[in-house]
């Protein structure tokens, strides 16, 4: 998908990637993805091979440690981060707001399918309140053991919300 014309459309400035200090992220292919949620969980939650095998190794390690992570979200195409901008947009959100809280389409590290959003029984999804939670402690001390790091902590580069549910995988 052509990034100029989609946001021309949404009105995000040329010099959006520079002035957040983001890079291009490459969006995986249909062909390179696994499902990683639970049976029965539609929409299915996409990773890569590679990521999905080291979420399901540090889920087993966190589970025998007696904590429960739970998958929210996993790949997301550079179509689907335009619609969820075109979403927040009609609810009235004004841009520079959307832009804190999610990346603008081709630099979201939904893209690559290495990324997933994690919650924890008893904590609703996606809110900073995660970060209060034994899940979150846990992450904090485990996660690179399994190639897994903090995208947005508090302060980031990019200026976007600090997201303690955003994990991504790096090989």
């Amino acid at each position: 998908m052509a990034l100029a014309p989609l946001w021309a459309e949404l009105g995000i400035p040329s010099d959006y990637a520079t002035f957040r200090n983001l890079t291009l992220q490459v969006e995986a292919g249909m062909g390179e993805l696994v499902s990683v949620a639970p049976d029965g969980d539609f929409p299915p939650i996409l990773l890569t091979v590679p990521a999905a095998a080291a979420w399901a190794s540090m889920h087993h390690a966190a589970a025998g440690a007696g904590i429960t992570l739970i998958p929210v979200s996993g790949f997301r195409s550079v179509a689907r981060q335009g619609e969820i901008i075109r979403e927040k947009l009609a609810r009235g959100l004004n841009l520079p707001d959307i832009l804190r809280l999610v990346a603008a389409p081709g630099y979201s590290e939904h893209h690559t399918g290495r990324a997933i959003d994690i919650t924890a029984p008893d904590d609703p999804p996606l809110e900073a309140g995660f970060a209060q939670t034994s899940a979150f402690e846990w992450l904090q001390a485990h996660a690179r053991d399994f190639g897994f790091t903090l995208s947005f902590p508090p302060g980031n580069p990019h200026g976007i919300a600090y997201e303690p549910w955003h994990w991504l995988w790096q090989p």
